[in-house]
Formats: structure tokens, sequence, C-alpha cells
């Protein structure tokens, strides 16, 4: 039988070095390729077709949900295992609607690693534990009532990206890093989402964001 092939994408070298040689050890699993941004992903998955796309959500140059959809719409037989930091909601329903099969977080061990990525390429759907009991919570909760603050999937996906990190507490300098853009346009982001969500300050925007993760 093949060997299940993997392309990884995250932006972290150190990340990639130590997945790259843990998923190594095993004589089912062939590491084919290596991004660092969101366009080098695309440019490498189309070249190397792989079965699974391990891919981080806060990718520079192309942010992780835009890869995710190209992906899903041009690679169907690549499936995307989203494997990230972020847990906030803002990121996993975005994530899933778009296509993802499963949604890993970085504390997850290596082995939890591996057995996603042979669930996905055996067509199963695999989710973080804190991931999934959120999805289910939100499943129960159902849409919101009219009148209610809109939710995270009315806003644009860079608008998503800013809204998490908020929620993380993350400065607006540290989030223009994390999102390889510039302070003045988190400034941007940021009055448009309170502008949208109808709240007046940041802390509007983490309370926001809280409720809508509980």
């Amino acid at each position: 039988m093949e060997p299940i092939r993997v392309l990884l994408a995250d932006d972290h070298a150190v990340l990639r070095d130590s997945m790259r040689a843990f998923l190594g050890m095993y004589p089912d699993l062939k590491v084919v390729g290596e991004a660092s941004d969101g366009v080098e992903t695309l440019e490498q998955a189309m070249a190397l077709r792989p079965d699974i796309l391990l891919l981080d959500m806060a990718m520079p140059n192309l942010g992780g949900l835009e890869v995710l959809r190209r992906i899903s719409k041009d690679l169907p037989d690549c499936k995307v295992v989203i494997l990230t930091q972020h847990e906030a909601p803002a990121y996993i329903l975005p994530a899933l609607q778009a296509g993802a099969k499963g949604y890993l977080l970085k504390k997850a061990g290596g082995g939890e690693v591996v057995q996603a990525v042979r669930a996905v390429a055996r067509g199963e759907s695999v989710l973080h534990p804190s991931i999934a009991k959120y999805v289910i919570e939100a499943a129960v909760r159902g849409t919101p009532e009219a009148g209610q603050v809109p939710p995270p999937a009315a806003l644009t996906d860079r608008e998503q990206e800013v809204l998490a990190l908020i929620a993380e507490g993350k400065t607006n300098a540290e989030i223009a890093s994390v999102l390889s853009i510039s302070p003045k346009t988190v400034d941007k982001h940021r009055a448009s989402l309170m502008d949208k969500l109808g709240v007046t300050n940041r802390a509007g925007l983490i309370r926001y964001a809280i409720e809508n993760q509980q």
C-alpha cells in the first residue's frame, strides 16, 4: 500500500522540522513537501497533489482560511487538517464550513496528529476534544435569533482572524506581527469590527468573542 502523502504548511520552521521528523518515523506516512506561507502552500499543493495538507490558520501572505477554500475548490482530493494554536470560534466554524476534515490544536501530542492524518485519509473527520465540544454546543444553540449580534461568519476572513487574536489578549502590534500586516491596518479592521458588531471599545469585542465561544 502506498504511504499517505503529507504536505506541511506552517510559518515556523522549527515546527515543520519536528513534524517532518516525527511523521517520518511511520512507514505509512510520507512528508512530500513543506510551505512557509499561504501562497507557497497553494503552489506546493498544486505541484505535489498530496493526500493530506496539514495547515496552520495564521499564515503570512495568504491566510489559512483562504488557502483552505482554494484547496477545497481546486484540489478536492486533497484533504485538509488544520493544525493551529487558535481555538476561538472565529476560526473553527469558518474552517469547517470551508471544507476542513480535521481541526487539531498544536498542544495535541504527535500521536494524535498521526491518528488524525490516518483517520482523515480513510475519509473520517477529526476534531480536537475541546473543538468538538464547542461545535456540538454551537449546533445545539442553533442560529442566532433576530436582534442578536451577527455571528462570526458574517465577518470577513481577516476580521475573523483579528477578532480571534483580540480575544486572546494580543495587542495591535502583536496582531500585526502574527498576520503580517501593519498596525494601522489592524486599527482599520478593529474599527470595522466595532461598527459591524455594534460595540464601542476593545472590551466589547472581547466580550463578543467570548460569548460566541461559550
